[in-house]
């Protein structure tokens, strides 16, 4: 009797140890990847207010509702993180501009290339480098979506997507890469 015991408890133990694994494989979702380099939008107004660039980033929206938020039925984009070239960690975004339609907080940086690691829909977090140029704007959209949909002038050649095909931004141009 003693070892039909040691064998239930061995059993149980194996089970409980696989539906860990399992869980927290399915936890962790899809994620690590890595994008081309995202650069300013093409062909955009100079905004001579600042030297510096500005990064928007459309990143996932959070999955909890925010109730200390102005709206909290309303979606608010996750944090992410600004790393130098170095790959130091430069600054986390709490990426809600505090206002009513709670846009993405536009962040301005100096010229230079960054990386940015964000939720994306459906991918987890992935890294995607990011040139900034001075007084131009480099957006990312991660949302699922964003405001690409029906624009004609995108092409596979000149856009940055997710496996899924989903623009994420601007391909950054040779000469975006190789001026800085």
């Amino acid at each position: 009797m003693r070892e039909n015991e040691e064998t239930v408890k061995a059993f149980l133990t194996s089970n409980i140890v696989a539906a860990g694994v399992l869980l927290a494989g399915c936890a962790t979702g899809k994620g690590g990847i890595t994008l081309d380099a995202v650069g300013p939008v093409p062909a955009q107004s100079a905004v001579v207010s600042s030297i510096n660039g500005t990064l928007v980033v459309f990143s996932a929206y959070e999955v909890n509702a925010d109730f200390n938020s102005r709206d909290p039925y309303r979606p608010e984009y996750s944090d992410y993180r600004i790393l130098g070239a170095d790959g130091k960690l430069l600054r986390r975004v709490h990426n809600n501009s505090g206002t009513i339609p709670q846009d993405p907080l536009p962040v301005e940086l100096p010229a230079g290339k960054y990386r940015v690691i964000a939720r994306a829909n459906g991918y987890g977090y992935v890294t995607i480098p990011v040139i900034i140029e001075a007084q131009q704007s480099t957006v990312l959209h991660l949302e699922g979506g964003g405001s690409w949909l029906g624009n004609s002038t995108l092409a596979q050649t000149n856009t940055v997507r997710l496996p899924d095909g989903q623009v994420v931004g601007w391909r950054a141009s040779e000469e975006h890469l190789s001026k800085l």
